[in-house]
């Protein structure tokens, strides 16, 4: 999970999209505090809260993930 407030962490998807470059996906998951609550209600965090920034994500990638699929077939 992504949090722009950390150096590190923006360091790290430079670094990423550097060595992977095509391989790696435009979403990005970011940190929030819905997203960390789900496990503990045993939920995915489209369950937990569909709105919430870690669930949009979620589905952005799958969407990302699904366009890739449609590609290459």
């Amino acid at each position: 999970m992504y949090d722009t407030r950390l150096r590190l962490a923006n360091q790290v998807v430079e670094e990423v999209k550097t060595h992977f470059q095509d391989m790696v996906f435009k979403t990005i998951i970011h940190r929030n505090v819905r997203l960390g609550e789900s496990p503990s209600f045993g939920e995915t965090i489209v369950i937990h809260d569909v709105a919430s920034k870690g669930a949009i994500n979620y589905l952005n990638l799958a969407n990302e993930l699904l366009q890739k699929l449609t590609i290459t077939k």
